[in-house]
């Protein structure tokens, strides 16, 4: 075999590198075959080369040096169309990649021959880092490679295989993917977020980068770039953590309050110290309740000022007098929402949001027995409010002198049906009625049994067990029924009375409310699907254009019941899927949702019930499950690695992006 004169490189003298090379050829094999042409005329070989003549030289430098004989076999592509040939010499054979299980198992071979990282970069031309990755890869099992090259593993898989760093599980999961039994990404993953803490934990929203290098924390960086950076030292992060959140708490503890700063599990608190929460409509009085919102409207606004503070990395002193402001507008909501007790006690825990978050704690209120009426009230605290008594109407005395209960029961009944058609005559007067009865259900929560009620209209409002109100949603709705309440208390008149004399805009604002918070489309379990309630949903939410997004978008407390599975397809859906958030443990990933919902103002599609819900893709596929028990796949998307490696004229290679 010649090099053909048409060889771009034809009659060049060999390069410094060409023993370089034929060391590769002789450790790795070769890994590209040469494009050939039969040799024309007597004045040529059998095969002339119109690509490859530096592997060409290589080979004939083993062949002088004894290292190959006469017989080596050597892969070559023939080209017998004249219009090929002529393209061959331009395109260099790259029409013919080699997969990139090949060029891992040539590289494991050359390493094995002793070659070094640099000498293998030089000789196939490509940057060192890059021969480090698919250096880790060629320790592989043989199962893997198959298995990759088979296209039953991806590229991105054999990468993640490899940080596992027993050699049995390797193999293990190798050739269940190689049988075709699919390669389970979530039990790497999984094990992978147990051993590592990255710098998407929630102590860093706190503890920044820079000064966790400058405490002498480690950092170990994925030789793959794929990775969040891995903090080697996280007991150095906890302390740090723990010495800035105890700054803050100092100013708390100089109040009075008792502090209990934790990264880790909650503290063990005194069992008589009572969490403070959520404050329901009309557990306050009025003026009260609209205390309580407006501080709770202030400290919502402070969240989002340290969260901001800590975003555009403010010096430590300013963003912490941004938390405490923070703190302190909770202090100030919670102790109006439990009627002026006095917050004692504060637990404090890492937040990826706001760096902190805080939950505050008050003495419980001891239970008085036979309490005296005659006592006097306690200095201490509030006055308690006296308990609102509504009026009645004047009710018609019947007449029971002489009548037994049958013909009670009679004379009663046909009065029953007697109002009933007056009513159907008179559709302003059942309005007013169906609402008073409702708001008397559900707002008052009074009156409920049929004997106190001239309607035998039952209805209870939305609230499971377990259940959160949601600030924009229901919380929205029970404020404006807290109003409500709060407008005809001052009215001093019946529920009948006041309903009817409301305007027809508030009188059927008021009904939409109540219809609204008696909504319950709650489904406890997989198999008590409601369909029927659905249907009704379905109507119901085209009617009024229904859209979540125009209120709320999913926070943390919705998406940590999620498995990591169906976080990354709500990513893949948003198309903010990367392989950095792959790689996010499950509290990091929650939050990295979070962000990317509320910045695109995106909900998922089982939240509308404007159309009908599909699953949501992965959620059971394989019949796998995620870190929390829900089902979860294999990732996918990835490419199958055919392409990664092609040999130019020159002998020099070029990974392609796949590899890398």
């Amino acid at each position: 075999m010649g090099v053909a004169r048409e060889n771009l490189r034809h009659g060049e003298p060999p390069d410094n590198d060409i023993p370089t090379l034929a060391a590769t050829l002789r450790a790795a094999g070769q890994l590209q075959p040469l494009t050939v042409r039969p040799g024309r005329g007597r004045k040529e070989d059998s095969w002339m080369a119109l690509d490859g003549r530096r592997r060409r030289l290589a080979l004939g430098l083993l062949l002088e040096a004894g290292e190959i004989d006469e017989d080596h076999p050597v892969d070559v592509f023939v080209e017998t169309d004249p219009a090929r040939q002529a393209a061959a010499v331009l395109l260099t054979n790259t029409a013919v990649p080699v997969h990139v299980a090949d060029v891992i198992a040539a590289i494991g071979r050359m390493l094995k021959s002793k070659l070094t990282v640099g000498v293998i970069a030089k000789a196939l031309g490509y940057a060192e880092i890059e021969i480090k990755r698919l250096a880790a890869l060629s320790g592989l099992p043989s199962a893997a490679l198959l298995a990759l090259k088979g296209g039953r593993l991806t590229l991105k898989q054999a990468r993640l295989l490899a940080r596992l760093p027993e050699k049995a599980e390797q193999a293990e999961l190798a050739e269940a993917a190689l049988a075709g039994h699919g390669f389970q990404d979530w039990r790497i993953l999984e094990r992978l977020d147990d051993a590592r803490i990255t710098t998407h934990d929630r102590r860093c929203a706190l503890v920044d980068q820079a000064a966790y290098s400058d405490a002498g924390g480690r950092t170990e960086s994925d030789l793959f770039g794929e990775l969040a950076p891995v903090l080697l030292d996280p007991d150095l992060l906890t302390d740090l953590w723990l010495k800035r959140a105890r700054g803050i708490a100092a100013v708390f503890e100089a109040e009075g309050i008792a502090v209990h700063v934790t990264a880790g599990p909650e503290p063990d608190l005194p069992d008589d110290l009572e969490a403070l929460g959520y404050v329901y409509g009309g557990s306050l009085p009025a003026e009260a309740m609209a205390r309580y919102r407006a501080e709770m409207e202030v400290y919502t606004a402070r969240v989002e000022a340290a969260r901001q503070a800590l975003a555009d990395r403010a010096p430590p002193d300013v963003a912490d007098l941004a938390l405490v402001d923070m703190i302190h507008a909770r202090i100030a909501a919670d102790q109006t929402g439990c009627g002026g007790r006095v917050v004692t006690t504060m637990v404090m825990w890492p937040t990826a949001r706001a760096g902190v978050e805080v939950r505050c704690y008050t003495p419980e209120e001891p239970e008085i027995l036979d309490e005296d009426p005659e006592a006097e009230k306690p200095a201490d605290g509030p006055p308690p409010h006296d308990a609102y008594l509504a009026p009645e109407a004047a009710a018609l005395e019947p007449e029971t002198e002489g009548v037994n209960h049958a013909l009670h029961a009679v004379r009663t009944d046909v009065a029953t049906r007697a109002l009933a058609r007056a009513l159907a005559d008179d559709p302003s007067a059942a309005l007013t009625a169906l609402i008073a009865r409702l708001f008397t259900v559900i707002v008052l929560r009074t009156r409920v049994a049929r004997s106190e009620a001239a309607l035998a209209i039952l209805a209870t409002g939305f609230n499971p067990a377990g259940g959160r109100v949601i600030e924009t949603l229901d919380g929205e709705v029970r404020r404006r029924l807290d109003d409500r309440r709060a407008a005809w208390q001052a009215s001093g008149e019946t529920v009948i009375a006041w309903v009817h004399g409301l305007g027809h805009g508030d009188k059927m604002g008021l009904l939409a409310e109540i219809t609204a918070i008696s909504l319950d489309l709650r489904e406890e379990k997989t198999f008590q699907i409601r369909r029927s309630a659905r249907a009704e949903a379905t109507e119901l939410a085209a009617l009024c254009e229904a859209d979540v997004t125009v209120h709320w978008t999913p926070d943390a407390p919705f998406l940590q019941p999620h498995s990591k599975a169906l976080l990354m397809d709500m990513l893949e859906i948003m198309g903010s899927a990367n392989d950095r958030a792959r790689t996010l443990r499950k509290t990091e990933l929650v939050d990295w949702v979070a962000e990317q919902a509320a910045a695109r103002t995106w909900a998922p599609a089982a939240l509308s019930w404007r159309a009908p819900v599909e699953d949501l893709p992965g959620a059971d596929a394989d019949g796998v499950e995620d870190e929390d028990g829900s089902a979860g796949d294999a990732e996918d998307g990835d490419d199958d690695g055919v392409g990664a490696f092609a040999v130019t004229e020159a002998g020099e290679a070029a990974l392609g992006p796949v590899a890398a």
